[in-house]
């Protein structure tokens, strides 16, 4: 019987980009997260200073755009610091190739020597991906990098942007939309069963069990409410 090559086992998420979706999905999750908790506090706390929903509308949507803006600007400094960093470790990479070959060969050996093949595979298997792409090789044994997959400054940008806008939608709405006496158990309520589903998918992605995660995400969420909350109601009553 023939060996199969280049198929997957009863449909695995196999690829090179697995694990780079899985932290773009969780970071996408994370972004919800923060949206969430930030927003809510915000309005819970302007709730507690008895303000009317045009200043509950004002406070979110300030919060909202602030938040959103700030996280997409904080994401594309960051992704455009790795991607510089992880370009000129290439052109450095390349650069070697091109000008001591046998060395690099040599190193690529060592390197999957040191992973646990025997110098003769090792060596053949360091001279077949050298002949099919030599860069690729170097640069996923050496440096953890795919040069096909380099993060976009601009779509990491506007992904925590995204996120952080749909996260923050939840508590904004959820605090203008109700009458006043259910304004601020309607927020809390829908903002804890946000928090736990985020928390349990987080792990999920993680693989971590799902109680922990979940369990830390609706306390951290409940004491940012409650502190802000708190705070509306003695600034009101010092006035």
């Amino acid at each position: 019987m023939g060996i199969s090559t280049g198929t997957a086992h009863g449909g695995e998420p196999h690829g090179n980009g697995l694990g780079t979706r899985l932290n773009w999905l969780r970071a996408g999750v994370l972004g919800a997260n923060d949206g969430i908790v930030s927003t809510a506090g915000l309005v819970v706390g302007v709730a507690g200073a008895q303000a009317g929903p045009g200043a509950l509308l004002a406070a979110g949507l300030a919060g909202l755009l602030s938040g959103s803006l700030s996280m997409a600007a904080g994401e594309y400094v960051s992704v455009s610091t790795q991607r510089d960093s992880e370009q000129a470790a290439l052109a450095l990479e390349r650069a070697e190739l091109k000008a001591t070959p046998e060395a690099e060969l040599e190193e690529l050996t060592g390197l999957y020597v040191a992973k646990g093949l025997t110098p003769e595979l090792a060596h053949e298997v360091a001279v077949q991906l050298t002949a099919h792409d030599a860069l690729a090789a170097h640069a996923e044994t050496e440096l953890g990098i795919d040069p096909e997959e380099l993060t976009n400054p601009w779509h990491a940008a506007l992904a925590s942007f995204t996120a952080f806008t749909v996260g923050a939608l939840l508590p904004l709405l959820a605090i203008v939309l109700p009458p006043k006496g259910l304004r601020v158990p309607v927020t809390v309520g829908c903002v804890l069963v946000a928090l736990a589903f985020c928390g349990a998918l987080s792990a999920r992605l993680g693989g971590a069990r799902p109680g922990p995660a979940v369990l830390r995400n609706v306390a951290g969420g409940a004491l940012a409410m409650g502190v802000t909350y708190l705070a509306g109601i003695l600034l009101s009553a010092n006035e």
